[in-house]
């Protein structure tokens, strides 16, 4: 899958890319305590990222290479 934002009432909270839709879902799942940490009661959705949001995930997946880490450990960032 491409880069995609989790957003918190329509406002972004990170960018992940999940292998498929099942992997995003155990996430947001899985991550509700962090994603809703300042809005408890917080709606999370999700969409494509943009460009300046993938140019960060991809940033920070580069860093991430650089040290030697692998490309299926590396799954996103927060905003």
């Amino acid at each position: 899958m491409l880069p995609t934002t989790i957003l918190i009432d329509d406002a972004p909270r990170c960018v992940v890319r999940p292998n498929d839709m099942k992997a995003l879902n155990r996430f947001i799942k899985n991550g509700r305590g962090f994603l809703l940490a300042d809005k408890p009661e917080g709606k999370i959705t999700h969409r494509s990222a943009s460009e300046p949001e993938a140019a960060k995930w991809q940033e920070a997946f580069a860093l991430h290479k650089a040290w030697g880490g692998e490309d299926e450990d590396f799954f996103g960032i927060p905003l």
